[in-house]
């Protein structure tokens, strides 16, 4: 007998796991703001340049852009190469995207090559470029702006220490393998 009653609520338990696995559709307000940021699921790769103190150094960038949980969270794994030595790897980087329907907005947190993270602000502007940044305790306060250029991903790196005079350090373009 208890055998039998062990079997049933078993039973009931798969039951109610699968029929709620069945109701995980994201909500329209998450399906509407993931598809805003859409555009850079795939492969991309190309070009750039950073600016670290008064030099400038070149890099050849890849970027590998998923999507995941029924849609719901963006991956971006980067990988940056000197362009002058492709077997130095200059910048290495990934990121997690999801919306948070309760507080409407979305949360990011970008990890490099070297186990350090920051939890990013992340904005999607009407026109539909992006704008992601956070405050470093040196630099001040970094921002990037990515824009779909004809399809191709243009990203710009600025920082600041007022929030008012803005200096460039980074800049690539990425297209689409």
């Amino acid at each position: 007998m208890k055998n039998i009653i062990f079997l049933v609520v078993a039973l009931c338990c798969c039951l109610s796991i699968l029929s709620a696995q069945a109701n995980l559709a994201p909500s329209a307000e998450t399906r509407a703001a993931m598809d805003k940021i859409r555009f850079l699921e795939g492969n991309w790769k190309g070009s750039g340049w950073i600016r670290m103190g008064p030099q400038k150094h070149e890099f050849i960038q890849t970027e590998s852009v998923k999507t995941h949980a029924n849609g719901t969270v963006l991956t971006i794994d980067g990988l940056g190469r000197e362009a002058a030595n492709p077997d130095v790897v200059v910048h290495q980087a990934f990121a997690v995207i999801s919306y948070d329907q309760a507080a409407d907005k979305y949360l990011m947190r970008a990890i490099r090559g070297d186990g350090n993270h920051v939890d990013a602000d992340f904005v999607v502007n009407p026109a539909g470029s992006i704008v992601w940044g956070f405050v470093h305790p040196m630099a001040g306060k970094v921002r990037y702006t990515i824009r779909n250029e004809s399809g191709a991903w243009v990203e710009n790196g600025e920082a600041s220490r007022d929030g008012k005079t803005w200096m460039p350090f980074l800049e690539m373009r990425l297209v689409r393998e």
